[in-house]
């Protein structure tokens, strides 16, 4: 009240100061200056009891009270309540003062985590509606079916039922040095995909790991070209660029990687069965890209040679694992052994150290090293797919079984076959290779080749050109010319995904 009365003989004195910012001046808040009249003055010098009922009479003659009155009082009020307020404050005790922060700091925090909680489900909500890229678009009966390139979508089905067993989230201070381990050769090599790498190949049996050093590549592509520099004659000591060679039909891409740059150090020459120089690398796909059959090395007894083993098919769901493979030089991918093609990621099995530091030294030169983000989503995969069948047991025991690439592959692959099979015998015009079959380690049980890769020859006889024919039936395949073979054959691809398969099958076999 002391502090009330302080204020209002301030007002009255038409000296009022506000206690806060933006009040207003004291010259606006004080009253208009009109002279007194004779009752006020008569009031002047008379008791206080006279004074408060003159008072109560002038206001009954004066009528309502001027707004700016009226705003005077509410300036008061607010000015003694926050003196009030601040008064509190600056006496409470010390205990006050925790109590406060201690509810402050609370509120803070329920707060944060409001506006986390909010903030993560946005993320999620966007997570949920940016839809992620998925290759080619969806099709119909009318429309073109790509199979020209080896897209192995086919394994979306299986891993959109693994559930989180291939998820993967990196932290943003994650992956930002160009190094992963710099005592190894490959210096770029993630520790943990070189370690997924060699506990796959011992769960499946297709390759020797123990004394081979690990490269990883953007691809295998990148790492068949480092194998080539690694493998070449130093360019100031060769008369020419080594022969590259590999038998026809040869994967396609062969001939366009070895002379895209123009390499002073190597060129393509073609067929292996018909060269006959003293230096080459022969490439050794097996089993073959395009027609799938099993390779070995056809150049193998002449003394100046060397060899790259391309084994990106070498896996179960394809072919049967007939033995471990121990070649100096062996290349795989994730794009065919798991269907991962867009994670970009190969790696080579590489017996001699010296070959080892040279490609490792290209692929530093061509990219400084290979996406780890890439490096650790493979690593992940590979994981996964070792897990379904290394952990089956103890997870069939408590009825849970982690699902099984591979098997998943090979159930796909059977029945794609059969498909295709029946839809070249119904059009009469089409032929297929054999089927071959061979006892397989990893399934312990016979089992037939299926390739990744239809290697399709069409006996109509006025078709030269059997991709040209498909195509003019909205059928895209890749020409035999293109594999060094002849051009009424044509590479199908079988990993494309069941509604495209589905109408490739069904709009071959009507044709006659």
């Amino acid at each position: 009240m002391a502090a009330f009365r302080l204020g209002a003989r301030a007002v009255e004195g038409g000296r009022f100061q506000a206690n806060g910012g933006g009040m207003a001046s004291s010259r606006l808040l004080t009253p208009p200056k009109n002279p007194p009249n004779r009752e006020e003055v008569a009031l002047r010098g008379k008791p206080r009891s006279n004074h408060l009922a003159a008072a109560a009479k002038l206001r009954r003659r004066a009528g309502p009270m001027p707004l700016w009155r009226v705003a005077v009082f509410a300036s008061v009020a607010l000015n003694v309540a926050t003196l009030a307020l601040l008064l509190y404050h600056y006496a409470a005790p010390p205990h006050h003062f925790a109590a406060d922060n201690h509810h402050h700091h609370q509120h803070s925090r329920l707060t944060a985590s409001s506006e986390g909680s909010l903030a993560a489900g946005a993320r999620r909500e966007d997570r949920t509606t940016m839809a992620p890229s998925t290759g080619k678009p969806a099709v119909t009966p009318d429309s073109v079916i790509n199979l020209d390139h080896g897209d192995p979508t086919m394994f979306e089905a299986f891993w959109r039922e693994t559930g989180d067993a291939a998820e993967l989230v990196i932290p943003g201070w994650q992956t930002m040095s160009y190094f992963s381990d710099v005592t190894n050769v490959c210096w770029f090599l993630e520790p943990e995909l070189d370690q997924l790498v060699r506990r796959l190949h011992r769960t499946v049996g297709n390759a020797a790991v123990d004394g081979y050093h690990v490269l990883v590549g953007t691809g295998s592509t990148q790492l068949f070209m480092a194998a080539l520099y690694a493998l070449s004659p130093d360019a100031a000591a060769a008369a020419e660029p080594i022969s590259v060679v590999s038998t026809a039909p040869y994967y396609s891409s062969y001939p366009a990687v070895t002379d895209f740059l123009r390499s002073g150090l190597f060129r393509w020459a073609g067929d292996a069965s018909s060269f006959e120089g003293d230096d080459y690398i022969e490439l050794v796909c097996s089993p073959n890209n395009p027609d799938g059959t099993i390779r070995e090395a056809v150049l193998a007894s002449k003394p100046g040679g060397k060899t790259i083993h391309d084994l990106a098919y070498y896996w179960p769901q394809y072919t049967p694992i007939t033995k471990k493979a121990d070649h100096d030089i062996m290349l795989f991918t994730v794009s065919k052994s798991t269907g991962h093609a867009g994670t970009r990621i190969g790696w080579a099995l590489v017996k001699d150290r010296a070959i080892a530091e040279k490609m490792t030294k290209f692929v530093e030169l061509n990219t400084i090293g290979v996406s780890k983000d890439s490096q650790l989503r493979a690593a992940k995969v590979l994981a996964a797919v070792s897990d379904g069948y290394e952990r089956s047991e103890a997870e069939a025991r408590v009825g849970a079984r982690a699902p099984r690439l591979f098997d998943f592959g090979r159930r796909k692959m059977v029945e794609r076959w059969s498909m295709l099979r029946a839809a070249a015998a119904a059009s009469g015009i089409f032929s297929l290779p054999e089927e071959t079959s061979g006892f397989c380690n990893f399934t312990n049980e016979t089992a037939a080749t299926n390739p990744a890769f239809a290697w399709l020859r069409c006996y109509r006889e006025d078709v030269d050109d059997c991709a040209s024919f498909l195509r003019g039936h909205r059928i895209l395949t890749r020409s035999g010319a293109q594999f060094g073979a002849d051009p009424r054959y044509v590479r199908v691809s079988m990993l494309d995904r069941d509604d495209a398969f589905d109408i490739f099958v069904r709009r071959l076999s009507s044709l006659k």
